[in-house]
């Protein structure tokens, strides 16, 4: 397995699994991607149908990560999904599949369900891809005898996943930027109450994008980015990428009783990495109808799947809404699918994405290619803060079940989009105590709280507020890595 940039550098050269493990963007600004998807055979299909988690995240991961004997990789996937470590389920009796599947109903002729992945430390989705991130980090710098440096940007669910499967590593400090005052208080509290000496928490005054171009700023700075042995662990990150791509196949054969079925998945997305893991699972050959995807009121993505034009949006246009977790106007994975859509061709991809910076989106429709799309199976849709409390109501009542607001978003798009006969599968994104005020406005009682979750909220908090500055950042780093 060889690594690509999409925008075209190092043709020709070397990248394996744990060469981009560790970094974020290719040297060009691109994004890695393998040469090409691996493909999955009829019989692995069938194979893999009655795996536990762990031995199935195991089978997906090696196709990708060839440089890691199998022995050790087999070690780290059993290490990472235990019912100890995604122990925050809300039926016991399902623990041990890690990602249980709850359908609600039959809607349209179509079984509605949800894939629960917030069973985890954090109670976020986030945690499928970060433990497993952790573990191959502590890993990889352990073989090397190396140190890293993690600077990554949050809307409110990426910090704490990462700080909690980096908390205590050897070898590993965090740098976690999230937007000064714009995460509920349950997140903020989430991150901020750690004490942990290897974990820093910076408040930027701005929105999330803002935080999210610092991390690409320094990212970009290489010699900077040598100096500090920085790495991330945002979405950007190859290896979070493909683990969520597990999921996927477990939420398939959860949902199907034969391997010639298919199914749909509806999932909330700001950064487009969730989503894209999707694409990854259907180019590997998973049997998936549709992709579709669910936005809030920064429909940035919503707008391409319909129109196909992107324009991302500036940070005065970036509206803070109740699913603050999609609050995201410029959307980071996007490059990764484009660049499978225009046939994998890295310099027309370089090209649009100057586009992006210099003129603030591209457009094709104008040219063509956007007919393309449903060759991928992509549809989309946006919810309004009323639409979440309407089906954060409707859930509740017709299914006795609790939802968060980001899984409402996708709820309220999967409904849009239903086909008689085809499962359609949300993918949950977070337990509904992360969000406790739009739950009391739909439901008039409070969320659900796991007991290690007690009064978190009154917990001493440590932070820093920074200005909008990439320079002050690099500063504040340099200044903690002496």
């Amino acid at each position: 397995m060889n690594y690509i940039s999409t925008r075209g550098a190092g043709i020709g050269e070397r990248h394996t699994f744990s060469d981009i493990l560790l970094g974020g963007l290719a040297k060009d600004g691109g994004l890695y991607l393998p040469n090409e998807y691996p493909k999955v055979s009829a019989d692995e299909l069938a194979r893999w149908r009655a795996l536990p988690y762990a031995d199935l995240a195991f089978e997906i991961l090696r196709k990708f990560s060839d440089d890691i004997p199998d022995e050790d990789l087999r070690e780290l996937t059993r290490r990472t999904y235990t019912a100890q470590v995604y122990c925050n389920v809300r039926d016991e009796e399902n623990a041990a599949q890690i990602t249980p599947l709850k359908t609600l109903g039959v809607e349209g002729g179509a079984p509605l369900s949800l894939l629960e992945l917030s069973n985890g430390p954090t109670l976020a989705f986030k945690d499928m891809a970060m433990q497993l991130l952790g573990n191959l980090f502590e890993y990889t710098l352990a073989k090397h005898g190396q140190t890293l440096n993690i600077l990554g940007a949050t809307s409110g669910d990426t910090g704490s996943a990462a700080e909690y499967a980096m908390r205590g590593k050897k070898g590993i400090r965090v740098f976690m930027l999230s937007p000064h005052k714009k995460m509920s208080a349950f997140q903020t509290a989430q991150m901020y109450s750690l004490q942990d000496p290897n974990i820093f928490n910076i408040a930027v005054e701005g929105v999330f994008d803002d935080c999210q171009d610092i991390v690409k700023a320094v990212s970009n700075d290489h010699a900077y980015k040598a100096q500090q042995k920085i790495g991330t662990v945002n979405s950007i990150n190859w290896a979070r990428v493909v683990a969520q791509v597990v999921y996927y196949f477990k939420g398939y054969f959860a949902a199907t009783k034969s391997n010639d079925e298919r199914v749909s998945f509806t999932v909330p997305s700001g950064n487009f990495g969730n989503v894209c893991a999707g694409h990854i699972a259907r180019m590997m050959g998973l049997p998936v109808e549709k992709l579709v995807v669910a936005t809030n009121e920064n429909d940035v993505l919503d707008e391409f799947f319909r129109t196909g034009i992107y324009r991302v949006r500036k940070s005065a246009e970036t509206y803070h809404t109740s699913s603050p977790s999609m609050d995201i106007s410029k959307a980071s994975n996007f490059e990764r699918f484009v660049f499978d859509l225009l046939g994998r061709d890295p310099q027309r991809v370089l090209q649009l994405f100057r586009d992006v910076e210099e003129k603030g989106g591209f457009d094709l429709q104008a040219s063509g290619d956007f007919a393309r799309v449903q060759e991928f199976g992509f549809v989309s849709g946006r919810s309004s803060h009323d639409d979440r409390v309407d089906t954060i109501r409707d859930v509740f009542e017709q299914y006795d079940t609790m939802i968060d607001t980001h899984t409402a978003d996708g709820v309220k798009v999967a409904r849009e989009h239903l086909q008689a006969g085809i499962p359609m599968i949300v993918l949950e994104t977070a337990q509904p105590i992360k969000f406790g005020e739009t739950i009391r406005e739909a439901l008039e009682r409070e969320p659900e709280r796991p007991a290690a979750f007690s009064g978190i909220e009154d917990l001493p908090q440590r932070f820093e507020v920074l200005a909008n500055d990439a320079e002050r950042v690099k500063a504040f780093v340099a200044e903690r890595t002496r």
